[in-house]
């Protein structure tokens, strides 16, 4: 029983990592590919990686696909990290795992899945501002700045526009 009492221990440890864990999205469950892509690793080292770390285990979905929460995510990075940058066996990284979880260092989201979630915010970013600008109702002379400068009468008249602008909130201020 003290066993089973330090795996849920240990599972509370996982699940403090998990908020710490940035992975650019908000989201609770991954498909295995994601899980891959997020890894980056193979899906089939992450099917390999549950047969021989039996705190990975992935819930089914109802068509019977592997659905990860973040926390398995989290445990996944432990174990690229332990196993591909501080060169464990597996033997040695599920022991690493038992004796010390809180002490094994995640890996990095892989780059490319970063980059594809830092490209997704900046896509819905762009398609924010193209809401907001309503194009029928703009003025086509603000689309090109030499034909307005031309419409207004020149350099010369904008500069004092620009002139007067300024002495009058100067007057405000006094």
């Amino acid at each position: 029983m003290a066993k089973r009492s330090t795996s849920s221990r240990s599972r509370g440890a996982a699940v403090e990592d998990v908020s710490e864990l940035d992975l650019g999205s908000d989201k609770l469950y991954f498909k295995i590919g994601e899980v891959a892509e997020i890894v980056g690793v193979p899906p089939y080292v992450l099917r390999y990686w549950e047969t021989e770390f039996k705190a990975v285990k992935p819930q089914k979905s109802r068509t019977q696909h592997r659905v990860y929460r973040r926390r398995d995510v989290a445990l996944l990075l432990k174990i690229k990290h332990l196993l591909y940058a501080q060169k464990f066996t597996i033997a040695g990284a599920r022991q690493q795992l038992k004796e010390a979880p809180e002490a094994c260092l995640p890996a990095q989201p892989s780059g490319v899945y970063l980059a594809r979630q830092s490209l997704s915010r900046l896509r819905a970013m762009v398609d924010e501002a193209k809401s907001l600008a309503d194009v029928e109702h703009r003025d086509p002379i603000a689309a090109d700045p030499a034909q307005f400068v031309a419409e207004v009468g020149g350099a010369q008249v904008l500069f004092a526009q620009r002139q007067s602008e300024i002495a009058r909130r100067e007057q405000r201020k006094a």
